[in-house]
């Protein structure tokens, strides 16, 4: 099943409420931040193609402000459903179009909806090591994910877009938002994961298919984390 072309259907058109949003991190970051980005055209030149996944890496909750402020197009964010227990958060994530997932429960309507979403031509955005992770754990040094963003993908015929994000963690302090641009942002975009195809054009996600598509993501993850780092100048120990 083709995924819909953006551009020719309304409802796909970016909120205004998320084009603020994005105007107002743009001009923040830019009175504050640093930032180096790679290879963000290969999100925005999907603009044509129909919906993606992106996978992105979790070293605080920064991550979606970040990214969304990089990418032209709306993405659709799937979030913890514990952020939506207050009502101004929930009214904001969902103002913003993302949608709540039960981590530590039933996940499959989050699993639907993102399957939905990608089927619309949406850029859907996906953490999937399932929370913040730090250390030997975190999947830029070969840690686990969770493979909800692969069935999505193999259901739907959408590729996965590996997306590193380093800097974030110091954010959480006053010091970096004070001018003139102390912060240091880094963020790299993967190439593209496409789902196998199999005989006759069937998609399946069964799960020798999930694991399959899992490891080329893990290995997405590294070899993105390392271009970045030799890009930069940075060391993995400089990376928490």
């Amino acid at each position: 099943m083709m995924n819909a072309r953006p551009g020719t259907d309304n409802s796909l058109r970016t909120p205004r409420f998320y084009k603020a949003c994005q105007w107002a991190s743009r001009f923040i970051k830019f009175q504050c931040v640093r930032e180096t980005v790679l290879h963000v055209e290969r999100v925005d030149a999907g603009v044509a193609a129909g919906g993606v996944l992106l996978a992105c890496t979790h070293l605080s909750h920064l991550e979606p402000i970040v990214v969304s402020s990089i990418v032209r197009r709306q993405i659709r964010w799937m979030a913890r459903i514990e952020f939506y227990q207050r009502w101004w958060g929930g009214a904001v994530l969902r103002g913003g179009g993302a949608f709540p997932v039960d981590r530590f429960g039933f996940s499959l309507p989050a699993v639907r909806r993102g399957i939905r979403l990608a089927r619309a031509g949406y850029a859907v955005g996906v953490f999937p090591e399932g929370g913040v992770v730090k250390g030997k754990s975190s999947v830029l040094r070969g840690g686990r994910i969770k493979l909800g963003v692969c069935v999505i993908s193999l259901r739907t015929n959408t590729p996965i877009i590996p997306v590193v994000v380093l800097g974030t963690e110091k954010l959480n302090r006053v010091p970096p938002w004070i001018p003139p641009r102390r912060a240091r942002l880094y963020t790299a975009f993967g190439t593209p994961i496409m789902p196998p195809i199999r005989a006759g054009g069937r998609l399946s996600a069964g799960r020798a298919e999930r694991e399959e598509m899992g490891a080329r993501l893990r290995a997405g993850f590294a070899s993105t984390y390392h271009e970045l780092l030799a890009h930069t100048g940075l060391t993995d120990s400089d990376v928490p």
